[in-house]
């Protein structure tokens, strides 16, 4: 009988580390992503595509611009109103268009107003019409929390935030968290425990939270979830794990990742398939 389970788990292991594997075709071809009069190698994240994939939000030299698909071509990006004054980045596109999240310095609203905060939190601004956004807002606690750092939010469509944070609630290193949508404010945040004890940096969770893709270990990983639950992370195949990766993000259609990877020549993307 012991026999018999412990050949069930190895083989539910070994199941899931194909899985992890097998999101990236085996012929897939790494690319990059390039927007029109953009120097290469360049200081971009990664993209934040609006819900229709024709308008791209990115962060340039701590700034967010953004970028129209015309006529099959990425036309050079221009300077989002509400960006261009503090350091802002890893900017973010809830799955309905109607909200962009983002990383900033900018002054808190307890803090004086002509200064730089020392934690970067994340702010927001929701969608009007066309490429106007509201007025950028504080994400209030307990997801921004004075002396402690977020970075890489993603949304999922039911509004769950995951991001990630250094050394928060006691957690050492870097950690991944997600918290729920409670209708006028968010959850207390949960740690992803996604990697082990290892750290684990921007987190990207899907639309239908089936699956959340990380970094870790300088590699990337994905994670399926279970019930309430979020089994180990996989690690993706050679093809996409070559260097230090960072900051992944799959397209609205599900069909493309993006990620970041030390010495590439600008934004990486490789077709995935994700079971």
């Amino acid at each position: 009988m012991k026999k018999i389970i412990l050949t069930l788990v190895l083989g539910g292991i070994i199941k899931l580390s194909v899985m992890g594997q097998n999101i990236v075709p085996p012929d897939a071809k790494v690319t990059v992503f390039i927007q029109e009069g953009v120097p290469v190698p360049n200081d971009e994240s990664v993209p934040a595509f609006m819900p229709d994939g024709k308008t791209v939000y990115l962060a340039d030299n701590n700034t967010i611009r953004f970028s129209k698909l015309v006529k099959g071509k990425w036309t050079n990006p221009v300077v989002a109103h509400f960006s261009g004054q503090w350091h802002d980045w890893d900017p973010f596109i809830s799955p309905d268009g109607k909200r962009l999240i983002f990383v900033s310095n900018r002054p808190s609203p307890e803090r004086p107003q002509d200064k730089p905060q020392k934690d970067s939190h994340l702010w927001y601004v929701d969608h009007i019409s066309g490429d106007n956004w509201t007025k950028s807002a504080h994400l209030d606690g307990p997801v921004n929390v004075p002396g402690t750092v977020a970075y890489a939010p993603s949304l999922s469509s039911a509004k769950t935030l995951c991001f990630c944070s250094r050394n928060r609630d006691g957690n050492k290193g870097m950690c991944g968290y997600s918290s729920k949508w409670l209708g006028d404010h968010y959850d207390k945040p949960k740690l992803l425990k996604l990697n082990g004890d290892s750290d684990v940096f921007d987190p990207f969770i899907s639309p239908d939270e089936r699956y959340i893709i990380f970094a870790s270990d300088n590699s990337l990983y994905i994670s399926y979830r279970k019930g309430e639950e979020w089994l180990p992370g996989q690690k993706l195949s050679a093809t996409v794990n070559s260097g230090n990766n960072g900051s992944p993000i799959v397209s609205p259609d599900g069909k493309m990742l993006y990620y970041s990877q030390d010495h590439a020549p600008g934004i990486l993307m490789v077709p995935v398939n994700i079971p």
